[in-house]
């Protein structure tokens, strides 16, 4: 009889997707009121696969955007968790606010599948508070990252990216291949959970 592993590859996505920010405009997170903590300098950024689920016939991934700073020895502090659909518009979104100098608001559709499930949070004023909308706000070096925040509709900046043309195009890059990884993972995920449903062949 067959077996069916259930050990999904570890494709690294932390490693693959990190990025230096030390030779890019100098950028800031944790920029709002009611931020946990400080102000503090963006050194280098990364994607990181924070858990993956099978739920009512479903796969799902969950990820995480995380900073490093010398502030914090450079350990990885999150600021965006969001579900696999969210970084290729997010990724359209902010090349499209840089390179025109216009604002762009991204507005988070509630998941038709699953209603009561975020698709979106910041990290940045709680453990995970939900997003609507969010701003990308161009300036002359970088991108401010915003959202209305709490229950009005004042809007703050929850951290930064640069502007540059060097920045974009590394990013643009991270991003297609977080994406090809995170799609590779969902479709180990599909096999497994077919190869669970499947009678096993003798």
């Amino acid at each position: 009889m067959t077996g069916h592993s259930t050990a999904l590859k570890d494709r690294h996505l932390e490693q693959t997707t990190t990025m230096s920010l030390k030779r890019e405009p100098a950028c800031f997170a944790f920029l709002c009121s009611h931020s946990i903590t400080a102000p503090m300098p963006i050194d280098s950024l990364n994607l990181d696969l924070a858990s993956a689920d099978y739920f009512e016939g479903r796969a799902s991934l969950w990820t995480t955007l995380e900073i490093r700073s010398g502030a914090t020895d450079d350990r990885p502090v999150a600021v965006l968790g969001f579900d696999e659909a969210f970084l290729r518009p997010f990724t359209r979104a902010l090349i499209e606010a840089a390179t025109t100098r216009t604002a762009f608001r991204m507005t988070i559709v509630p998941a038709a599948t699953r209603p009561g499930r975020h698709r979106v949070v910041e990290y940045v004023t709680g453990p995970g508070e939900p997003l609507r909308e969010i701003v990308l706000t161009p300036h002359e070096n970088v991108v401010l990252i915003g959202a209305a925040l709490g229950g009005d509709s004042v809007e703050e900046t929850l951290f930064q990216l640069p502007r540059s043309d060097t920045f974009l195009r590394g990013f643009a890059k991270m991003s297609f291949q977080a994406d090809q990884m995170l799609r590779d993972t969902l479709t180990e995920m599909e096999r497994f959970a077919r190869g669970r449903t499947t009678p096993a062949a003798e």
